[in-house]
């Protein structure tokens, strides 16, 4: 049972029609307890970096993500789901982030290019990992954000992505947690398969 964290900010319902779509069993997840027993968790997200922590926070998440990652159950972060994982973010320069990865978010820097970062771009695969299984260098997602997370660590990115003259982790992981930049449900085709990776993984 994949358990997705409902925290009145995340992309919920096309997370769960995609995941329906592959003949996932999963459950919504509205309160920070509801996490204790689950061993797959997706964490989606629409918004800004401060008041997603602060909804985490005050539905009583944090504590639970947290004794999750260190039981090793397998956990996805999709977007800002991606950014909370780290630090600090420039977006909300005082909020802290769930502080699983070193690192911190930061803002597109690109001249010429139109920020968001909206629309339809490939990525280069740099590490093998069971959520790329599959995925190709050169392959298509889709993206919308205007941050990206930085990692301290370098070998934490397995795939990036390019946008105006700025490279950025497109996806990170380790052996237990994978977080994607774009939005696999919206990706067609490319994006269930890291979704159906997930599920197998």
């Amino acid at each position: 049972m994949i358990a997705i964290i409902d925290y009145g900010m995340g992309n919920l319902r096309s997370v769960s029609k995609a995941l329906e779509y592959l003949g996932a069993s999963y459950t919504l997840c509205s309160r920070g307890k509801d996490l204790v027993r689950a061993a797959k968790v997706i964490l989606p997200g629409v918004g800004a970096f401060g008041n997603a922590m602060n909804e985490l926070r005050a539905r009583g998440f944090i504590g639970p993500i947290g004794e999750g990652i260190r039981r090793k159950s397998k956990f996805m972060g999709i977007c800002l789901g991606l950014q909370l994982l780290f630090e600090k973010s420039e977006e909300n320069p005082g909020a802290k982030g769930l502080g699983i990865f070193k690192g911190s978010v930061k803002k597109f820097r690109s001249r010429n290019v139109k920020i968001p970062h909206m629309g339809w771009n490939d990525l280069t695969v740099l590490k093998k990992h069971p959520i790329l299984r599959n995925v190709a260098s050169g392959d298509y997602f889709y993206f919308v954000h205007s941050y990206y997370g930085k990692p301290s660590a370098q070998g934490l990115t397995l795939a990036s992505c390019r946008y105006g003259r700025e490279d950025f982790a497109a996806v990170i992981g380790n052996e237990h947690i994978c977080a994607t930049q774009f939005h696999p449900e919206k990706s067609q085709d490319e994006g269930l398969r890291v979704l159906k990776n997930f599920m197998k993984w």
